[in-house]
């Protein structure tokens, strides 16, 4: 008789905006996560961050030293002299234009920093699982950050690929998160149902509508079971960049105004605002031209304090402090009708309170965004509402209240379920690659 080859396990990665995750459908069938030590206790969550700083060496001169994850993060929140803190970089896989970076008179690609942050991961998961690891399905999301057309998520998802063959993978599969987090859910399942998938991610709020269950996987899986699937390029990142345009920006300067030969005109250019607002460019403020803008704009601005403030934000870079106190403030308001947003790091101590209600009107055209995509999905699959058996909702963003209601007011609250919103979509993928091994 032959000998059956033993099963080597199929891994799941969701390298996300803001957190990754990796997951292992192991010989017994159980489906694993990695996990990560962070300040004394483990966690899922790899942070999709890299860290660069130059250190001495015993000879004299510098060298770069990269660290990723919660190690990035600590090293980060540890040093007193910052190196550059660089995220989100999934949002950038879409750009033509934006290739890479300067980093201490050197140039990296885009994806030779996302290789790094996946090579660390993927290590970390080998060391912890004892094998190795040289193939996973990849979560991908159905519309790009950024992304105006198919070619555009088609390019991204290249890059991607190339991301993470140069850290190490020889053999990639992708699949939309979605769908992964569907995987996930149907392993709960005793029935069949059809269900409506929402991964909010921290760049892109993704929807499948799809038939899932035993039923569906005992006959085998048909390309009519999933009836449709939609995104939009935007979640919690936009969420997050409204309460920094509404809360932090006035406070540094965003309404001062200097006066030029009888009028008033702003004190700072608009643009670097809207850099702050997209937390993660803010390393890319530390250049002498901003400098010198800033300088200019604080000798002769009305409101000379507020520019001084903006000035040691970015000097100090602070942008991952800005955007914890922002993610606070957010997960606050999920839980009440009013809070204050705090940030007290460094030179900075603000308090500025802030109500729910003030929150949704910020949001409103992101939330009719989303609307727009979920009515518009169940109008391209023929699908009435109440022919949905279940709504399973992933991710951060899918507590803010004014979010859920989008489902509850479609579908009814009974039938909404929800996830682990970091780890769900890695869960499904490492299921999805076990079927595809089949498995």
């Amino acid at each position: 008789m032959r000998k059956q080859n033993k099963f080597p396990g199929a891994v799941g990665i969701d390298f996300g905006t803001t957190n990754s995750s990796i997951a292992l459908s192991a010989e017994d069938h159980d489906v694993r996560l990695a996990s990560f030590p962070f300040q004394g206790a483990p966690t899922p969550s790899f942070r999709s961050v890299i860290y660069l700083e130059q250190v001495r060496t015993q000879a004299g001169p510098r060298k770069s030293v990269a660290l990723t994850g919660p190690a990035a993060i600590e090293r980060y929140l540890d040093t007193d002299e910052k190196g550059r803190l660089i995220q989100s970089l999934k949002s950038h896989l879409p750009s033509r234009t934006l290739t890479g970076t300067a980093i201490f008179g050197r140039n990296y690609r885009v994806e030779e920093l996302i290789a790094r942050i996946v090579k660390d991961l993927r290590e970390a998961a080998e060391t912890q699982w004892q094998r190795p690891i040289r193939s996973a399905v990849v979560g991908r999301p159905v519309r790009f950050v950024g992304a105006a057309s198919d070619e555009d998520d088609e390019f991204a998802v290249g890059r991607l690929r190339e991301a993470f063959l140069e850290a190490g993978f020889e053999q990639v599969e992708f699949e939309l998160e979605p769908i992964a987090a569907a995987y996930a859910y149907e392993s709960t399942l005793e029935h069949d149902e059809l269900i409506l998938i929402g991964d909010f991610g921290g760049g892109t709020s993704d929807f499948s509508l799809l038939r899932v269950g035993p039923g569906v996987r005992k006959r085998g899986r048909l390309p009519e079971d999933l009836l449709a699937s939609g995104g939009v390029g935007l979640a919690g990142d936009a969420f997050d960049a409204r309460l920094v345009r509404k809360l932090v920006s006035p406070a540094l300067g965003s309404e001062s105004e200097v006066r030029s030969f009888g009028k008033l005109l702003p004190a700072v250019p608009a643009w670097i605002y809207a850099n702050l607002e997209r937390w993660h460019y803010l390393s890319f403020l530390r250049t002498n031209n901003v400098r010198e803008i800033l300088r200019g704009a604080h000798h002769r601005a009305l409101e000379p304090e507020k520019i001084e403030a903006l000035i040691s934000l970015i000097e100090e870079d602070l942008g991952y402090q800005l955007h914890r106190a922002v993610q606070k403030v957010k997960c606050d308001l999920s839980l009440r009708n009013e809070t204050e947003f705090r940030f007290n790091e460094g030179t900075f101590d603000l308090r500025i309170p802030v109500t729910r209600h003030e929150f949704e009107s910020w949001i409103r055209e992101d939330l009719e965004s989303v609307e727009q995509c979920v009515d518009g999905l169940l109008e391209r699959a023929g699908v009435e509402p109440g022919q949905v058996d279940r709504v399973f909702l992933t991710g951060g963003t899918s507590f803010v209240p004014s979010v859920r209601r989008i489902f509850t007011k479609r579908f009814g609250k009974d039938k909404l379920r929800s996830g682990n919103e970091f780890t769900s979509v890695a869960y499904g993928l490492a299921l999805r690659g076990r079927e595809m091994l089949g498995q």
